[in-house]
């Protein structure tokens, strides 16, 4: 299991995935936006998504867990 973690402070602008989603390395999978720049959160593996924690419009802290990917 990886915890993808918020890379710094921000809205959550965009969730690209949902729970079940098959995903490949590199693939983005939830816009932030902070300071009127937008920050992509990618994953480093391929996986599978086992628990998205956020929604669009949320306000996340550095470090917060966005969600779950069970790797493949």
């Amino acid at each position: 299991m990886m915890d993808i973690k918020a890379p710094m402070s921000g809205n959550v602008w965009k969730v690209l995935v949902k729970e079940a989603d098959v995903v490949k390395a590199g693939q983005t999978l939830i816009i932030l936006e902070s300071m009127k720049m937008e920050i992509p959160v990618e994953t480093e593996e391929d996986g599978k998504v086992e628990k998205v924690f956020v929604s669009e419009g949320d306000f996340v802290q550095e470090d917060s867990s966005l969600l779950i990917l069970k790797l493949c």
